[in-house]
């Protein structure tokens, strides 16, 4: 049970610190842009160590079709509440229309 767990807990792990490298410097548009640049390679490279061994677990248990798409879904989900809350701009009806159809396509890629 542990080899389909963990690899989604880094998997969203990383989706975390990938959403944060390439959108938290947003928050700061002041800041010179290779100062972002260099701060969000920074911050990738956890993102790295993260989503890699995800990959690699992953693999052994799941499709990689099906680890791009749960990699795709969990992206989603962590950039809606960054967006929110982080940002500060929410997510409209059509926003969640929109995901609610790529879960619904994500579905069928689990379906056999």
């Amino acid at each position: 049970m542990i080899d389909r767990i963990l690899p989604l807990f880094l998997l969203l792990a990383s989706n975390i610190f990938m959403t944060f490298a390439w959108y938290g410097h947003l928050k700061y548009k002041g800041t010179p842009l290779f100062v972002a640049i260099l701060a969000s390679w920074g911050i990738a490279f956890f993102e790295y160590t993260l989503m890699v061994p995800a990959n690699r677990m992953g693999s052994a248990v799941y499709s990689v079709v099906q680890l791009k798409t749960i990699q795709e879904i969990l992206t989603l989900v962590v950039f809606a509440g960054f967006s929110t809350w982080y940002l500060g701009q929410p997510l409209k009806w059509n926003h969640y229309a929109a995901f609610a159809l790529i879960v619904g396509a994500a579905f069928l890629m689990f379906y056999e």
